[in-house]
């Protein structure tokens, strides 16, 4: 969703990405549907999108696809792509990115086999990779559903399909701290405006609000039902109000006061 929230993006298995004008809250869901709603279409990418993220700064957007690449996007440019990351897939496929929080010409995108790489924007190489430590079985559960970056220190977060969270320092590209978090697959992640809790969710049906400072959970919610053994999809807090909201795969999306 763009920052004066007039607009949201959305990402698809088709390779594309839609561009939306969010309808008055007024508008009766059920009235006939506007075609002026999808304000454009941006295609590029030639497989499915899996992650999206948008930074006010300089309005821009960032999406990574199956097809190996992340790109940069300015919406509203006749030739809206600006920049292509990973085009030899160097680091794998990507599978979630960021803008960085503290540094707005930087982003950072976690990849399948494990790996999280700090991007230059305007360069477009990249500038850290952050490591932790692989255990010698291998990678298979070391894939990585998404990552977070800190809205004001230079901290990264990665959600683990091997159920831990993992925070990493920008500058030295050293892990930090490393968890369980869950019972099963963390599938998303969110930090408040504040910076001050983290969000988690997961297929074991919880979501899970952890204290950034000291890394302990302060509080759970049973959120959704299991469906083909998946459950959380996704975890937002609104950006100015005391609200969080999930979508699950009982084809649900739920807000918490």
């Amino acid at each position: 969703i763009s920052s004066n929230g007039e607009q949201c993006f959305s990402g698809g298995i088709d390779a594309t990405i839609q561009w939306w004008n969010m309808p008055s809250p007024n508008v009766d869901p059920y009235d006939t549907y506007e075609p002026n709603v999808l304000a454009g279409t941006l295609i590029a990418h030639t497989d499915a999108v899996w992650g999206l993220a948008y930074s006010g700064v300089k309005n821009h957007l960032l999406s990574c696809s199956a097809d190996g690449t992340i790109r940069l996007w300015n919406p509203p440019e006749k030739m809206p792509c600006i920049c292509t990351y990973n085009g030899e897939k160097e680091h794998g496929i990507p599978t979630s990115v960021d803008f960085i929080g503290c540094d707005p010409a930087h982003m950072v995108a976690s990849f399948n086999a494990g790996s999280t790489v700090i991007y230059d924007l305007e360069t477009s190489q990249s500038v850290v990779m952050l490591s932790s430590q692989i255990e010698s079985g291998g990678q298979s559960n070391n894939h990585i559903n998404k990552v977070v970056s800190h809205p004001t220190l230079p901290v990264t977060i990665t959600a683990h399909e091997d159920r831990h969270i993992k925070f990493f320092d920008n500058k030295t590209g050293k892990m930090i701290h490393s968890m369980v978090a869950h019972l099963d697959a963390v599938t998303s992640l969110a930090v408040d405006p504040n910076g001050i809790y983290l969000m988690s969710g997961s297929h074991d049906c919880s979501i899970r609000l952890w204290n950034l400072d000291s890394k302990t959970c302060v509080q759970e919610i049973t959120a959704h039902r299991k469906k083909l053994d998946e459950s959380i999809y996704d975890v937002a807090f609104h950006p100015s109000k005391a609200y969080i909201a999930s979508a699950g795969a009982d084809a649900l999306a739920k807000v918490f006061v």
